[in-house]
C-alpha cells in the first residue's frame, strides 16, 4: 500500500499555471512568493486558522490572483510541512 504525499510548489512566477488539485497563496510579510497548495489542505484545521487570518487582515479581496496569507514564508512552510505529513 502505497501513502500520497500532498506536495507544494514554491513558484515565482504569477503565471496563471494552477495544476489540477491546488490552488495559489500569496506568502511574506514584504516580499510575497506565490505557492501551489493541493486543496487536501482545506479540510485541514490549521490551514482552515490561516485562511481565516487572511479573511481578518484582507477580507475577500486579493488582487493578485491567489489567497494572500498573512504570515512569514518560515511559518507558512513549517505549517505546511507539519499538514503534509498528516
Amino acid at each position: 500500500m502505497a501513502f500520497r504525499v500532498p506536495r507544494i510548489i514554491k513558484k515565482s512566477s504569477t503565471a496563471g499555471d494552477v495544476p489540477k488539485g491546488h490552488f495559489a497563496v500569496y506568502v511574506g510579510e514584504k516580499q510575497r512568493k506565490r505557492f501551489l497548495i493541493p486543496i487536501s489542505f482545506l479540510s485541514q484545521p490549521l490551514f482552515q486558522d490561516l485562511l481565516s487570518q487572511a479573511e481578518e487582515e484582507f477580507g475577500f479581496n486579493h488582487p493578485m490572483g491567489g489567497v494572500t496569507i498573512p504570515c512569514s514564508e518560515d511559518v507558512f512552510i513549517d505549517l505546511t510541512s507539519r499538514l503534509s505529513r498528516i
